[in-house]
C-alpha cells in the first residue's frame, strides 16, 4: 500500500498583512489559520506530518500542540522550493509521496484532499498538481496543458502572455509528488529569477522535460485553495467559515434569528433549542446548554454556561460560568472566575469578578461583586459593592446563606458577614458581622429649618458659603 506524509509550509511572514504577527498565526473563526490546514490533514489520514517554520517559529509551534507533526526551520526563506528541500533530512527512508500545502489554506477540506490522494493513485500518477476555474483568476499562476490534457507548465501572471492570460485554469499551490522525484527536481531548479528564490512551480516543467506524465485534479469548488495573503482574504475566508459554523448549528437543532449577523467561532458548542438572536458573539471554548436564550449585542468568550440560561441584551461574558436556569443582565459583566450558580439573577449593569456566587442568589442592578464568595438565597440590594483593593492587595467578601443585603451597601474587605444576616440600606461594613444579626453603620441623619422662600433652591450667598 501507498504511503504519504504531508509536508505544510509555514514559514513565511506574509508582507502583505503588514502586520507584526505571522500570516499562519493570524485568527479566522477564532482560531489560527494554520490550525485548520493541520485539521484537515490529520481528517485526511495522514500519519506523517511536517511543517516547516521560519518567521515567529514558537507561535507556530504553539499553534500544533496537541497534534502529532514534526517541525524543520528554513532559514532564511527562500521560496517555497527551497522551504521543501529544508525538510529533505525528515524525508530520508521514506519511500512514499508528499502532499504539499500551504498554511495559509484554511478552507480546505478533508473529504477533498482524499479525493485529489484517490485521483493520484487512479492515475499511477507521480506527481499531480491541484487546480481550480476561477472567473477572474488575476494574480494566480496560470495552467497550460497539452493536447492530453496532461499540465505541460505553470506560468506566472507577470510572465504570461495574451494567450496565456486568458487561461482561467490556475496553479492551487498543493502537489503530490513521489518523494524521490520530488528531491531530484528540486536541486536541478534555480533562483535565476527576480526575486532570487527557489519557486516549486519549476517542477512541473522539470518534470516535463523527464518525461514524466504531470496530472491535475481540478477543485469542484474553488474556494477551498484560497490563500490569505491581505487582510481582505483574512476576512473573506473567516466569513465562509463563520457561514459553515452557523449552517451546522441551525442543522444540530439550535435557532439562528438573524444567522448573518451572529459571529460563532469554531470552538464554540451550543446546545438544541437554544435561540440566539441578531448581533451575537460567541468566542473561544464557549459551551452552551440547551434551552438557553442568548440576546442581542451580547459578547461571550471562553465562558460556560448550563442549561435554560438566558443572557439578557447587551451582556458581557469573559471566562465565567453560570450554572443552569440562571438570568444575567441586561447589560452585565461577567469578568474572569466569576462562577454563578443555579436560579440565580444577575441583573441591569451589574459586574461580577473572581467571585462564587450561590443558588438562587439575586443581585438585581447597579452592583459591583469582585473578589467575593456569596452563598445561596442572598439578596444583594441595588447600589452594593464589595471595597475589595487597600491600594496593594485584594481582599475577599465573604457573605454566608440566606443574608438580606439592603441598597447603596460597602463592605471594606476582608469582611465576613454570617448566614441569615441582615445589613441595612447604606451602611458601611468594616467589621464581620455574626449569624442572624442586624448590622447597620450610618451617621446620625441630622435635620436644619431652611429660611423662608429659600425652598430646596441655594442662594449664591449659600452657595459662596457652601451651606
Amino acid at each position: 500500500m501507498k504511503q504519504y506524509a504531508a509536508l505544510i509550509l509555514a514559514a513565511g511572514k506574509g508582507t502583505r498583512m503588514k502586520s507584526g504577527l505571522c500570516k499562519v498565526l493570524h485568527p479566522v473563526a477564532g482560531r489560527p489559520m494554520i490550525s485548520y490546514v493541520m485539521d484537515a490533514v490529520h481528517g485526511a489520514g495522514f500519519q506523517k506530518i511536517v511543517v516547516v517554520v521560519g518567521h515567529q517559529a514558537d507561535g507556530v509551534r504553539k499553534a500544533a500542540e496537541a497534534r502529532a507533526v514534526e517541525f524543520v526551520v528554513q532559514e532564511p526563506q527562500l521560496g517555497t522550493g527551497h522551504a521543501v528541500l529544508a525538510a529533505k533530512d525528515l524525508f530520508q527512508g521514506f519511500a512514499g509521496d508528499i502532499f504539499i500545502l500551504c498554511g495559509d489554506i484554511p478552507l480546505i477540506q478533508p473529504a477533498t484532499i482524499r479525493e485529489f490522494l484517490d485521483m493520484h493513485e487512479a492515475n499511477a500518477s507521480r506527481l499531480t498538481v491541484m487546480t481550480a476555474l476561477m472567473e477572474d483568476p488575476a494574480g494566480y499562476g496560470r495552467i497550460i496543458r497539452n493536447e492530453s490534457g496532461l499540465v505541460e507548465r505553470i506560468v506566472e501572471q507577470r510572465d504570461a502572455d495574451a494567450s496565456e492570460l486568458a487561461v482561467k485554469e490556475i496553479n492551487t499551490g498543493l502537489y503530490i509528488v513521489d518523494s524521490e522525484l520530488l528531491y531530484a527536481l528540486l536541486e536541478k531548479i534555480s533562483a535565476n529569477n527576480s526575486q532570487g528564490e527557489y519557486y516549486l512551480t519549476d517542477i512541473i516543467e522539470g518534470a516535463v522535460r523527464e518525461s514524466v506524465s504531470v496530472y491535475a485534479f481540478p477543485l469542484k469548488d474553488a474556494r477551498e485553495a484560497s490563500g490569505v495573503n491581505t487582510r481582505s482574504d483574512l476576512a473573506g475566508v473567516s466569513n465562509i467559515i463563520w457561514a459553515r459554523l452557523r449552517e451546522e448549528l441551525m442543522n444540530s437543532g439550535v435557532t439562528l434569528l438573524d444567522p448573518a449577523s451572529v459571529y460563532v467561532d469554531s470552538d464554540v458548542t451550543i446546545g438544541s433549542d437554544s435561540v440566539i438572536h441578531p448581533g451575537v458573539t460567541l468566542s473561544g471554548r464557549t459551551d452552551i446548554g440547551r434551552d438557553c436564550v442568548i440576546e442581542s449585542g451580547v459578547y461571550i468568550m471562553n465562558s460556560k454556561l448550563g442549561d435554560r440560561v438566558t443572557v439578557l441584551q447587551g451582556s458581557r461574558l469573559d471566562r465565567a460560568v453560570v450554572q443552569d436556569d440562571t438570568s444575567v443582565g441586561p447589560m452585565a459583566n461577567l469578568r474572569p472566575e466569576a462562577r454563578i450558580g443555579k436560579r440565580a439573577r444577575i441583573g441591569n449593569f451589574v459586574e461580577v469578578k473572581k467571585t462564587v456566587v450561590g443558588d438562587g442568589t439575586k443581585a438585581a442592578h447597579l452592583t459591583y461583586l469582585g473578589d467575593s464568595i456569596i452563598g445561596k438565597d442572598v439578596n444583594i440590594g441595588c447600589g452594593t459593592i464589595t471595597c475589595n483593593y487597600d491600594g496593594q492587595r485584594k481582599h475577599t467578601t465573604t457573605i454566608r446563606d440566606g443574608c438580606f443585603v439592603g441598597s447603596d451597601v460597602q463592605f471594606v474587605a476582608p469582611v465576613e458577614i454570617g448566614a441569615g444576616s441582615l445589613i441595612g440600606a447604606g451602611s458601611t461594613i468594616t467589621r464581620d458581622v455574626p449569624p442572624n444579626t442586624l448590622a447597620i453603620s450610618r451617621a446620625k441623619q441630622k435635620m436644619y429649618p431652611l429660611r423662608k422662600g429659600q425652598g430646596a433652591k441655594r442662594s449664591d450667598e449659600d452657595r459662596d458659603k457652601g451651606t
